[in-house]
């Protein structure tokens, strides 16, 4: 592994640091872009009880508000990003709390315009939608349309854009603790020697060939999340009231409907992939039965199943080798691609390596739309290491494209096809190395590994997350209370069901759900199981079907929000409005551990 200890941040080299300066060169330079936006905000109240005058009036309060929040989405990406380079920093804290703060002052001072919008008749919104003058907001008016049912007065949408800053309050608290105060202490690093356990070093210990390390690893980090439970516990019920609050007052039966309304998904295709899951949980105990065998182990615990199934076969990627490997699997896609990838690398738009009070995992932040998508990742050298930055780099070309293509009114595509790129990037990794090491029957086995474990963890373990999540808020709009026992025993339960067939589910796991940020983005992770059924199927039809193939992937990544998410993906000929897509991929996982179970034998 590449980094071993957690660093400060400017112990860090440059090279590895993104380049913020892209968007401000200067903190100065943010705050006259501050205070340009506060009088933006301040000037659009000119146009309250002024939309039913007429076309030309519409269309320019619609040219303010989009150009008003653009520059918004670039103040905000800013103080955000600088601070999750290093959450401790009090300056960059000031920077994010004032740039949300402003952006709930923006949300409130703007609330009137759906509401006066939609007091217009039906035909004349119909009608500017249609007008080329207006083809940049076309689908905000027909989506305005479809949401007439949950918008509210100007009165209660203002008083609800205005309290956001303060529901955002529970999540904030969430990553301070979590990011920032929290400290694990040193564990055996499987080499004979400590190892301070962060959040970065632990996926590299919990992958560990040494068992008591992984063991040492899991209890930690388990058990220390334990001990704020009760914390963790009240954070989490507060976020979930909050969802409630929102959902109820937009007249939303559930929590659950109010989430997947915006990406025009049933409720239904939710309930069908937890219930696909379930049918397929023999399917997983298989997998955990092989890994008992691969593993020589009298049974597989919870802390047994990342550890690698195949010996003699371990990458070590520092990150200018893995990047230049994810080029080279990503060429399939089209030089243009690859010189765009090479452009986030050489221009910095990539934040490496972890360092003390960064925030923990991976993302891709494609929303400062005039200038370019950043990723932020805790690179650590091992094969995985480089899965997840093919990862985020699916999202950084997804967002690219969708920002080069589309008007930023239309740029924004539906987190249910987000995960589709990034997951696409992961697999066509796989298939290339999988080619490069054809004649190696234990890198293949190891690549099968890889591939199991992406589906375990992806489809599997996700869906389990969304099964949380809907329990979690049923049980609260059913007026039971979410205490931290409540929820680590339904917790536990979950894992019994998913693992309990061929594994041990040890009881610390019980506390496993308190260290899952997204968890506080309600509804959002059942999109990682689904888009990853979908993204199996799109890279197995790239590498079947060549260029026809690509040309409509690369036409996927263009069209951004224009239109709903389900069409998006026919496009490319995927369907997730049936359970087919989800089949297929399990009956792929399925195979693919007979087929590893035939390479043990």
């Amino acid at each position: 592994m590449e980094q071993t200890a957690a660093r400060t941040r400017d112990q860090i080299e440059e090279r590895f640091k993104w380049n913020l300066k892209d968007i401000y060169a200067t903190n100065a330079d943010w705050e006259r872009d501050f205070e340009a936006v506060r009088a933006q905000s301040e000037a659009f109240a000119r146009f309250a009880g002024r939309l039913g005058e007429g076309r030309e009036v519409v269309l320019e309060a619609l040219n303010a508000y989009f150009g008003m929040y653009l520059r918004m989405m670039r103040l905000y990406g800013y103080a955000s990003m600088s601070c999750n380079g290093d959450n401790g920093d009090p300056t960059y804290q000031a920077l994010q709390d004032r740039a949300a703060t402003l952006y709930v002052k923006l949300s409130a001072g703007s609330a009137f315009l759906s509401p006066e919008l939609l007091a217009l008749p039906e035909q004349t919104l119909l009608d500017y939608a249609a007008d080329p003058a207006f083809a940049d907001y076309d689908v905000f008016l027909k989506e305005l349309l479809r949401q007439k049912e949950h918008t509210l007065s100007a009165e209660m949408e203002r008083l609800l854009a205005a309290s956001q800053d303060m529901a955002g309050g529970v999540s904030n608290v969430y990553d301070m603790l979590a990011d920032v105060d929290m400290r694990f202490g040193d564990v055996p690093d499987g080499r004979g020697g400590q190892i301070e356990l962060t959040h970065a070093s632990y996926r590299g210990l919990i992958e560990s060939r040494d068992r008591e390390a992984r063991k040492a690893a899991f209890e930690r980090m388990m058990g220390t999340y334990g001990s704020y439970g009760n914390t963790f516990a009240a954070s989490y019920a507060g976020n979930v009231k909050k969802d409630l609050f929102y959902a109820s007052a937009r007249g939303f039966k559930t929590a659950r409907a109010a989430a997947l309304f915006p990406d025009e998904v049933p409720e239904r295709v939710y309930d069908s992939l937890i219930e696909a899951i379930h049918a397929h949980v023999p399917g997983l105990a298989r997998y955990v039965e092989l890994r008992r065998k691969a593993l020589k182990l009298d049974d597989v615990h919870m802390y047994d199943l990342y550890a690698p199934m195949v010996e003699g076969f371990d990458l070590d990627m520092p990150y200018d080798e893995g990047f230049a490997l994810i080029e080279k699997a990503l060429g399939v896609l089209g030089e243009d691609y690859v010189q765009v990838l090479r452009r986030a690398k050489a221009e910095r738009w990539i934040d490496v390596y972890e360092n003390r009070g960064k925030t923990s995992g991976a993302y891709s932040n494609g929303s400062v739309y005039d200038v370019h998508p950043y990723i932020l990742t805790n690179y650590v050298g091992t094969l995985d290491s480089v899965f997840t930055l093919a990862h985020e780099l699916g999202h950084t070309m997804h967002s690219y494209y969708s920002n080069e293509t589309q008007p930023f009114a239309k740029s924004d595509y539906a987190i249910f096809v987000a995960e589709v790129a990034s997951t696409v990037n992961e697999v066509l990794l796989l298939e290339y190395l999988r080619e490069q090491y054809r004649d190696d029957p234990k890198a293949q086995a190891a690549l099968c590994n890889h591939l199991l474990e992406n589906f375990r963890t992806t489809v599997f373990r996700q869906t389990m997350f969304a099964e949380f999540e809907h329990k979690a808020h049923a049980m609260a709009e059913a007026g039971e209370a979410l205490t931290r026992e409540s929820l680590c025993a339904m917790y536990k339960g979950l894992n019994d069901l998913y693992y309990g067939q061929k594994g041990v589910v040890d009881e610390l796991i019980a506390n496993e759900w308190m260290r899952i940020p997204h968890f506080y983005n309600a509804f959002y992770v059942y999109k990682y199981a689904t888009s990853f059924c979908a993204a199996v199927a799109v890279a197995r039809r790239i590498r079947e079907e060549g260029a026809p193939a690509v040309e409509a992937y690369r036409r996927f990544l263009g069209l951004g929000g224009s239109m709903p998410p389900i069409e998006e993906l026919k496009t490319v000929g995927i369907d997730m409005s049936t359970p087919e897509p989800v089949e297929s991929a399990l009956r792929y996982f399925e195979e693919t551990v007979d087929q590893m179970a035939a390479m043990q034998a």
